[in-house]
């Protein structure tokens, strides 16, 4: 992939980031690389023009990121339709999607420059709900789609089947249906599998069952999973990669499945996701 002009977006709340996208887009500039920057980016840089992120998709070649992993979930959010190639720079602690940390931006552009970046091809995740002959446009996520319980501290029952055969009915605080890439996000803290990001699968995960035989259960991604809040008593929320929930009325199925896109994920050429695994979770290969 030859990269000729690159959106810059920053999570502009971190401290340093002025100072850290001027240097990256210094930097691109002696590689004869286009720089365009996110509305928001621009402003905190001091620069003149800058585009709403859908916009920034349409004109770039590749987006750069710097932030953490929630600030290229919300690109995602935004991007829509039009997703675009990402690499991601970590200003930040802990962090799957970013492949590179923030002093070491100067490797990260000149990787890009030489075309020397690899691309894991992430899987998206389309979720509907359907109420009667009513249906939401279809909305995408990367790592999870999450049914839950408001701010009622009391259970909820979720009727779930898998390509049109039952499962079971889940009694629990809320249940997740996540991709491999978010499988190190919301899942693993509910006790779900790390998944490979190339093992064609989703993972289903209650959160806090009440029943004990209730645990995760791994499906193909190919698989249609339908969701129906069992009691019409207490609301139930859908949540896309942590963005602003939506009420699921009483009646509705949630349908997730497979989205026809993917995300290229950008790593440097060294990079893997196991070494990610290892690094993040700090596993050193010993029981001491």
């Amino acid at each position: 992939m030859h990269t000729k002009t690159i959106g810059l977006i920053a999570h502009t709340g971190k401290r340093g980031v002025a100072e850290l996208i001027n240097s990256i887009a210094e930097e691109f500039e002696q590689f004869s690389i286009s720089i365009l920057f996110e509305k928001e980016t621009a402003r905190v840089a001091g620069k003149q023009l800058g585009y709403p992120v859908a916009e920034l998709g349409a004109m770039t070649d590749l987006l750069v990121v710097a932030g953490g992993d929630g600030s290229i979930l919300r690109v995602i959010g935004q991007l829509g339709e039009m997703i675009k190639p990402i690499f991601g720079i970590n200003v930040g602690s802990l962090g799957f999607l970013t492949c590179v940390s923030s002093s070491n931006y100067r490797e990260a552009v000149e990787c890009i420059a030489k075309d020397r970046i690899n691309f894991s091809h992430r899987a998206l995740l389309e979720a509907r709900v359907t109420l009667g002959d009513k249906r939401t446009n279809k909305m995408l996520a990367l790592n999870d789609a999450v049914l839950s319980r408001g701010e009622l501290s009391r259970l909820v029952m979720l009727c779930t089947r898998v390509n049109g055969e039952p499962l079971t009915e889940f009694n629990a605080d809320g249940l997740i249906v996540a991709t491999p890439t978010g499988s190190t996000a919301y899942s693993l803290s509910a006790g779900g599998p790390i998944l490979d990001p190339e093992s064609g699968v989703f993972v289903i995960t209650p959160i806090c069952p009440h029943v004990l035989t209730n645990r995760s259960i791994i499906v193909a991604d190919g698989s249609i999973i339908e969701i129906e809040a069992s009691d019409p008593d207490y609301p139930v929320y859908l949540t896309l990669d942590g963005r602003r929930p939506i009420h699921v009325e009483r009646g509705s199925i949630v349908t997730i499945r497979k989205a026809k896109k993917t995300l290229p994920l950008a790593s440097l050429p060294d990079a893997s996701f196991f070494s990610v695994v290892r690094q993040k979770l700090k596993w050193s290969g010993s029981n001491v």
